[in-house]
C-alpha cells in the first residue's frame, strides 16, 4: 500500500499566503517608480510573478520528492561546486558588484542566493555522516574549508548573504555537539573575516560607521587625520549612508496602527531607495501599519514553529539537520531584514524572504521550503 502523504497544511498555506502577499506588496511598492521609469506600472510585478510561478513549480517538485534521496555525496557536494563556479563567472562578468548574471526578460540571477539550499543540504549530509566525530579535526578541517571558500566567494559581492549562509552552519554544528572551544575559535575567525570584508569596500565601512557613530564624533577622536573619512568617501553610494534607514523609519512611523492604506504610501516615491526589494517591510509598515507588520512577523513565527517541530519529529539525522538548517536560515534572514528596516542594525542589503522583489531570493526560499514540506510528508 502506498504511503499516505502527511502534508503540513499550516506550513503550506502560510507559504502560499506569504508569497501571494509578497506579490501584492511588490506591485504596491514599485508601480509608481515602474510607471515613471518604464512607462509600465506592472514592470516589476510581472517579472516577480513569472519568478513566482517558476518557484512554486519547483517547490511542488521538491515537496513531492523524498528528501532522503539528497543524502548522498553527489547532492551534498555538486550543488556547492556549481554555486562556486557561478560565483567565479559572476566575478568576471559583473565587474562592479560581483552579484548578477543577466537573464534577459527574467531580469537577473544571483548565484549567492542558490548557495542557501546547497549549503543546508551539504550541512545535513556532512553532519549526518560525521555525527560521532564532529569535534575531530578530520571533520572540522574539510567543513571549515568548504564554508570559508563559499563565504569568501559570496562575501566578495554580497556580505549580507555570506553572513546569512554562516548562520545555519553555526546553528547546526552547535546542535550537533561542537565543543565550546571550537565555537569560540570559529566566532573569532568569523569576526576577523567579516571585519576584513567590511573594510575592503568603502560603502560597507560607511554603513557601519554611520550606524555606530552617525555624527562622526568618536571617529574624529580616534582618527584625527580623517583617514577613514577619506576612504569611505571614495564611493558615491556613501555620501549619506544614514539616508535609507532614516527614510525607512519615517515610512514605518507614519503608518501608525492601521497604516495609510494599500497603494497610499508616499516614501516609496523616490524617497526610500530599494522600496520594493530590501526595504519592502517599510512600505508594509507605512501602508498597512503595525497590524500588517505583525501579520508578516506572525507568518515567519509560524514557519519557525513548524520547522522546529519537524526537527523534533524527524526520525533520521539527515531530516533533523535539514529542517534545522532551513528553518534557521529563513527565519534569521527575515529577522535581520526587519531589524535593518527598523534601524536596529546597519544596512546589509538582505531581502525579506518571499516578500521582497527578487527572483533568485524567491526561488532559493521556495526550494528550501519545498524540502521542509518534503520532510513533513516523509519523516514518518
Amino acid at each position: 500500500m502506498a504511503q499516505r502523504l502527511k502534508t503540513d497544511w499550516v506550513l503550506f498555506l502560510t507559504i502560499v499566503v506569504m508569497a501571494c502577499f509578497g506579490l501584492v506588496m511588490v506591485y504596491s511598492a514599485s508601480s509608481v517608480v515602474a510607471e515613471l521609469k518604464y512607462s509600465n506600472g506592472a514592470h516589476f510585478f510581472v517579472r516577480q510573478f513569472a519568478w513566482a510561478v517558476i518557484s512554486f513549480f519547483v517547490l511542488m517538485l521538491f515537496k513531492r520528492t523524498n528528501y532522503r534521496i539528497f543524502c548522498t555525496p553527489a547532492w551534498a557536494f555538486a550543488p556547492l561546486g556549481i554555486v562556486l563556479i557561478l560565483q567565479i563567472i559572476v566575478a568576471i562578468v559583473d565587474t562592479q558588484t560581483h552579484r548578477w548574471l543577466r537573464l534577459g526578460v527574467l531580469g537577473s540571477l544571483q548565484p549567492s542566493e542558490l548557495a542557501k539550499p546547497a549549503l543546508v543540504v551539504f550541512l545535513a549530509y556532512f553532519l549526518t555522516s560525521r555525527q560521532k566525530t564532529v569535534n575531530s579535526r578530520y571533520t572540522l578541517l574539510p567543513a571549515a574549508l568548504a564554508l570559508v571558500a563559499l563565504a569568501a566567494a559570496v562575501g566578495l559581492g554580497d556580505l549580507g548573504t555570506a553572513i546569512v549562509l554562516l548562520v545555519p552552519a553555526a546553528v547546526c554544528f552547535y546542535v550537533a555537539g561542537l565543543e565550546y572551544r571550537y565555537v569560540t575559535a570559529a566566532l573569532a575567525v568569523g569576526l576577523v573575516c567579516c571585519a576584513g570584508l567590511i573594510v575592503a569596500k568603502p560603502y560597507r565601512l560607511a554603513r557601519i560607521v554611520s550606524y555606530v557613530d552617525p555624527e562622526y564624533r568618536l571617529l574624529d577622536t580616534v582618527d584625527p587625520g580623517a583617514h577613514v573619512k577619506k576612504y569611505i568617501s571614495q564611493s558615491n553610494t556613501t555620501r549619506d549612508a544614514a539616508y535609507q534607514p532614516r527614510q525607512s523609519r519615517i515610512a514605518v512611523g507614519s503608518g501608525g496602527a492601521l497604516g495609510l492604506g494599500l497603494m497610499q504610501g508616499l516614501q516609496k516615491i523616490f524617497y526610500l531607495p530599494e522600496a520594493h526589494t530590501d526595504f519592502i517591510f517599510a512600505v508594509i509598515g507605512e501602508e498597512l501599519g503595525f497590524l500588517g507588520c505583525s501579520a508578516v512577523l506572525a507568518g515567519f513565527l509560524l514557519i519557525f514553529w513548524r520547522g522546529l517541530r519537524l526537527f523534533w519529529v524527524a526520525h533520521d539525522d539527515f531530516g533533523r539537520y535539514l529542517a534545522l538548517g532551513i528553518t534557521s536560515s529563513i527565519v534569521i534572514q527575515a529577522f535581520i531584514n526587519m531589524s535593518v528596516v527598523l534601524d536596529m542594525g546597519p544596512t546589509k542589503g538582505i531581502p525579506l524572504p518571499m516578500i521582497s522583489a527578487g527572483g533568485s531570493s524567491l526561488l532559493s526560499t521556495l526550494i528550501c521550503l519545498g524540502l521542509l514540506l518534503s520532510i513533513s510528508e516523509n519523516a514518518g
